[in-house]
């Protein structure tokens, strides 16, 4: 594997024909209406979501995330921390942060996945 000469991240190189990608799109909270944490700006400033893949990958996938939705108020900075946690090869936990005096009323997150599957020709032994 060759390293990008940065950070020291490592290129995954994939076998073409066993390429998965999945993919989706999740409200991973709504704080607004509830009067929620994210929204009064006190407590917890961290939310996690579970996702789960649409079928397992066969190594543990690279996970891409964004904000497609994102309501805040407009009176403080604008203060966000995304990121995939806990990726293995069945999923994965959307997490969105944020501190100080930043409110925000809900969070939609995107995501993609792209890793390795099982091919049609693969089989397992079992004994």
């Amino acid at each position: 594997m060759a390293t990008n000469g940065k950070r020291g991240e490592v290129m995954r190189k994939l076998r073409a024909s066993r390429v998965g990608v999945d993919q989706g799109n999740v409200e991973v909270f709504s704080d607004f209406a509830s009067g929620g944490d994210m929204w009064t700006g006190s407590g917890s400033r961290e939310r996690r979501k579970a996702v789960s893949f649409s079928e397992p990958f066969s190594t543990v996938p690279t996970v891409h995330v964004t904000l497609s939705l994102w309501d805040i108020d407009q009176g403080a900075n604008v203060r966000a921390d995304l990121q995939a946690d806990n990726v293995t090869a069945r999923g994965f936990e959307l997490v969105f942060r944020t501190w100080a005096d930043t409110r925000v009323a809900r969070v939609r997150m995107s995501w993609m996945a792209i890793g390795e599957v099982k091919g049609e020709d693969d089989w397992e032994v079992f004994s």
